[in-house]
């Protein structure tokens, strides 16, 4: 698909994608308008938006229907997150498979055990190191049946329950069975950073999570470790909720909000596609004129 071609031409590129994350049509949107170039539709904040926290409640079909809700509203690049392939490796394929005939240039997959939950939260683990080859296999063909442009990430959560050594293991094993990107969950040092970027091939990403387990580094700084991507998984929704939080206590206290905590209402509609849907209701009204005239 044109998306994942362009994915795959920011990968490679040289230079790090900063990649703020999505979780409906409108941040998809803001992120696109903001002038990013790609985006990473976030489990955390799918579930979020459902009124979940992210400890895979959120089916798959309800993943893939706001897979389809950002892809209708965007036309940026963006991976979908897949989770543990809600099953088997014959799950997998179809997590994989579902997404990509939805829109998303990519899917990460990785090796949690069932059900999974956020990577900087307490409680999770990790399948052993076969059953998470499997899913990367079945990952990696899905891809090549569909048409080979679909980008595979694949994480492991391995550091965080099996130590540094094993996750390092684990993202090689995932290149070699062909993963485009690795992305090792929550190092939790710098060094450990530049120990996975010096000792895994191809691209990685690096997951920023403000007041995670991860030290937040600069672009600046990511790009010369060596990484390809920097996902901001919780940057837009943390900001909104903030931001709505405050809203309902000047509501709550009837006190006037102050003049900045809202945009200008002619900006919103801006923001929500009122001027796209006007500049073609016009052009249309246009047309249906000249035709009555014909």
């Amino acid at each position: 698909s044109h998306s994942a071609h362009e994915l795959r031409r920011l990968l490679g590129s040289g230079e790090l994608s900063v990649m703020p994350c999505c979780y409906d049509g409108l941040t998809a949107r803001l992120v696109e308008s903001a002038g990013f170039e790609v985006t990473f539709m976030t489990g955390y904040g799918v579930s979020a938006s459902r009124g979940f926290p992210d400890v895979q409640l959120v089916s798959f079909g309800e993943m893939q229907d706001s897979a389809r809700t950002i892809a209708a509203a965007t036309s940026l690049p963006f991976i979908a997150d897949g989770d543990t392939g809600y099953g088997n490796a014959m799950n997998v394929r179809r997590t994989v498979e579902g997404f990509a005939q939805v829109g998303a240039a990519g899917v990460m997959i990785e090796d949690q055990k069932q059900p999974k939950r956020c990577g900087h939260t307490r409680g999770k683990d990790v399948v052993d190191r076969d059953e998470a080859a499997l899913r990367i296999r079945a990952a990696c063909d899905a891809r090549d049946e569909i048409d080979g442009d679909v980008v595979i990430v694949a994480r492991t959560d391995a550091n965080g329950v099996l130590g540094f050594e094993e996750a390092l293991a684990r993202c090689r094993l995932f290149r070699d069975l062909g993963a485009d990107v690795t992305f090792m969950e929550a190092p939790k040092t710098v060094d450990e950073m530049r120990r996975y970027c010096d000792g895994v091939s191809g691209p990685k990403l690096a997951n920023m999570l403000e007041g995670g387990l991860t030290p937040v580094l600069s672009p600046e700084e990511l790009q010369e470790i060596g990484y390809s991507l920097a996902a901001y998984p919780v940057t837009l929704l943390s900001a909104a909720a903030k931001a709505m939080k405050d809203a309902l206590s000047h509501l709550k206290a009837g006190t006037p909000l102050p003049a900045d905590a809202l945009l200008p209402f002619p900006d919103l509609c801006a923001t929500v596609g009122f001027d796209d849907y006007f500049r073609d209701e016009v052009r249309y009204a246009a047309a249906s004129t000249a035709a009555e005239i014909l």
